[in-house]
């Protein structure tokens, strides 16, 4: 058993040899696979990759969370060895630019800009980057940059905060506003509904989202973690429902709506018994 110790790199020495290795996987007499891969076929990987890092945040395991920093990192790496052999960037341009991109969004760190809060930090964020695209000849729309990609509920929710940052929105905190939306919005669903007009319910049911995202945007709830968690939440339930029916010998699929309704109901309470059984600080 080799028991010496691994001497701790330097960040950029780390650094440097991810990139060496990486270089050597496509480099000749390394690995088929990695070989083979393109631009296009990274996208399934980073985006793989990026939802396994915000499960190990949200399931607070530090030794995950940093495993799966080093495998988005990773593919940072692969996309930037991939552009490198077309001669269209390297990882030293990645680096470069931002790092000119943070010093330059940080002016009231790294120049004489005065900010009263985060809330000042994120105008000038805002406006910088729209100097940026204007500079670029690119869309100057204040919707502009906003990734068709996201998840619905967190590109509804950047949608928001961009309106809001040209002073389109609710007094920011003013919780009854939007709930009267919200509720302007479920009443205009029902009555969709009630008329069965499909493409008419799919639009109201869209903007009753929409309206929920502004809500938990002006309560400070992150919708995508909301629903993330709801999910997580009845995905754990139903897996105790169909543990107490197969110990009584029972089929779900089988059994009426009001015996499922009970079994949920049990389900809720066993949760609920075990968070209430846990001693503050335990594990």
């Amino acid at each position: 058993m080799d028991n010496r110790i691994e001497e701790k790199k330097s960040p950029g020495a780390a650094f440097e040899e991810l990139v060496g290795i990486m270089r050597r996987l496509r480099g000749e007499g390394g690995c088929p696979w990695d070989a083979e891969q393109t631009l296009e076929s990274l996208r399934r990987y980073i985006l793989e990759e990026a939802n396994e890092l915000t499960e190990a945040i949200g399931e607070g395991d530090p030794r995950g969370i940093g495993e799966e920093c080093g495998d988005l990192l990773l593919q940072v790496v692969f996309a930037a060895q991939i552009a490198s052999e077309s001669g269209l960037f390297d990882i030293e341009d990645v680096c470069r630019i931002i790092c000119g991109k943070l010093v330059r969004r940080h002016p009231h760190v790294f120049g004489d800009v005065t900010v009263r809060g985060s809330s000042d930090v994120s105008r000038n964020w805002e406006r910088i980057k729209a100097e940026e695209r204007r500079g670029r000849n690119d869309d100057s729309s204040a919707m502009a940059g906003i990734p068709r990609g996201l998840p619905a509920l967190l590109r509804a929710l950047r949608i928001g905060e961009r309106a809001a940052k040209k002073g389109f929105d609710w007094e920011f905190g003013d919780a009854e506003s939007v709930r009267g939306k919200v509720l302007e919005e479920l009443g205009e669903f029902r009555e969709e509904v009630e008329r069965n007009s499909p493409d008419a319910m799919r639009e109201e049911f869209g903007d009753l989202l929409f309206a929920l995202v502004n809500m938990s945007r002006h309560l400070g709830i992150d919708p995508e973690c909301a629903l993330q968690e709801a999910n997580a939440k009845f995905a754990s339930r139903f897996r105790v429902m169909e543990s107490l029916a197969s110990g009584k010998g029972m089929q779900m699929e089988d059994m009426p709506l009001d015996g499922l309704e009970s079994l949920w109901q049990s389900a809720k309470k066993i949760e609920m018994d075990k968070c209430s059984a846990k001693p503050e600080g335990g594990n």
